[in-house]
This record gives C-alpha cells, structure tokens and sequence, in this order.
C-alpha cells in the first residue's frame, strides 16, 4: 500500500542530488534498493523534475529514521546537561519518571548488573516512541511502518543480546545453554533452540512493524471518512499504542538480554 512522503524526504534528496548529483548515476546495486516517493515540494525538486513520482538518493523511512536518530543525539544530551539536583524543571520531572519506569524493567528482567544495560534500553525505548509518535503530524511519517526500520531494530537487538551472553560466558559457555540438560539430548534441541533464538529478531520486527503500520493506515483511512469525529479518539488510541510498542520491544530486548547474561545456581 503507497503512504505519502514525509516533507523532509523531498528537502533531503533535493540536497542530495546537488551534492551526489542524479540518483541516476548511482550504482546499480543502490538503485535497486530505492523505493519510489512522491515529490510535491514546489521550488525544491531537481531539475525535470515538478510535482510527480522520482527515485530518490534515501527512501523516505530511512530519512525519517535519521532524523529521530539527530533528534535524540541533540536533544538528548541537551535535556541531561539542564539537569537540576535542587529544584527539577517539568521536563526533568517527565524525563526521569520515564529512567525510573526503565530502571524497573531492567531490575525486573536482568537482577544482576542490569544498571549497565539502561544506556540500550532507553535508546531502543525512547528512538522507537518518537519514530512512532512521527505518524501524528501529517507532513511526517512513522519509520517504524516500515519493515526495514523494524528489522534493523530487532537485528540490533539480536546482536546486542547474543554478544552479551557471549561476554558472560565465553562462547563455549553461551551455547551449552543451548544443547539441553545432556549431551545425549543436544543433537535434538540445539538446532530447535538455535531457531528459536533466530526467531526472536522475527517477532520482534514483525511485531512492532504490524502494530504501527496497521494503527497508522487504519487512522488514515477512518479520517478520510469521518474527518471530524474519528481523528481526536483514533490519535488517543494512536499515542498509547505508540508508547505501548515502544515499551513492549523494550521488556522483550531486557528479558532476551537477561536470559543471555543469567548464570545458574
């Protein structure tokens, strides 16, 4: 199904084809991965190219994604160098109610030295709540209903969880959690838990793909029919499920990284 554009796509290839020239005289290999987006920015589009469909330099959820990605890396920093110990601001207040919540879902999940993996849990929390909050402004666009944002997410999460058991163990050590209570059993249920611990970067991509796509194409389409009384209670519905996934891909990440790390007793 084909969604708008964000603004931001048009303005960033424009740029782009300045700097790069036209996507045209980019290798093959790079063309092929290229969606086609529309281009309505009037004054911005390249040359022979007005108001229509072109293949740009980034596909539009890439662009989306780097944007939140800059967003973060500013404002994040920003927010935590205004930290007040006397007397917290109201977004102080905000922000460390959300650390606290995180802080609960580690202890809950990872018991031991889980404070060393707050860093992770509250970028894949927080990047993921502003990429789907992104679907409530109309000149914007949610990258995570896109299966490449999604995926990149749940593979980032497989590394990071399957490293961090490797680092507690030792590599030997990591896949013997695999292999059963005895060796005689392990020909049967490694491959089993082996596929089972592939199939975790499945879900967790499809999950919050199928949620965020699905909540943004419903509200779309319901605002299109009754644009004045569906809008308002689709988007309450919209900003807790956006929340909602953001924290459901966060617990699933720390229970994943603390089945990883867990050592037996």
């Amino acid at each position: 199904m084909h969604h708008a554009q964000s603004i931001l796509f048009g303005w960033v290839n424009a740029l782009l084809e300045k700097i790069l020239g036209p996507v045209g005289s980019a290798p093959a290999w790079w063309r092929e991965g290229i969606t086609i987006g529309s281009f309505h920015v009037d004054g911005i589009a390249p040359k022979g190219e007005a108001a229509g469909e072109y293949l740009g330099w980034l596909p539009d959820h890439v662009v989306m994604a780097l944007f939140v990605f800059l967003l973060c890396a500013v404002f994040g920093p920003l927010a935590a160098r205004g930290f007040r110990k006397g007397v917290p601001s109201g977004s102080q207040n905000v922000l460390e109610l959300f650390v606290d919540f995180l802080r609960g879902v580690i202890k809950e999940n990872i018991p031991h030295h889980g404070e060393k993996y707050l860093p992770i849990a509250g970028a894949f929390f927080f990047f993921i709540a502003l990429c789907n909050l992104c679907g409530f402004f109309f000149f914007l666009q949610p990258p995570t209903s896109n299966l490449n944002t999604t995926f990149a997410l749940s593979i980032t999460c497989f590394v990071f969880f399957n490293a961090a058991g490797i680092r507690a163990h030792g590599l030997g050590g990591y896949l013997k959690q695999f292999m059963g209570p005895s060796l005689a059993l392990a020909v049967l249920v490694f491959p089993i838990e082996m596929l089972g611990n592939f199939a975790r970067a499945l879900s967790l991509a499809m999950r919050l793909y199928g949620n965020i796509f699905g909540e943004h194409t419903a509200t779309n389409e319901f605002a299109k029919l009754l644009p004045i009384i569906i809008p308002m209670p689709m988007n309450a519905l919209g900003i807790f499920t956006a929340f909602l996934q953001a924290y459901v891909f966060t617990l699933l990440a720390t229970v994943y990284i603390g089945g990883a790390t867990a050592h037996e007793h």
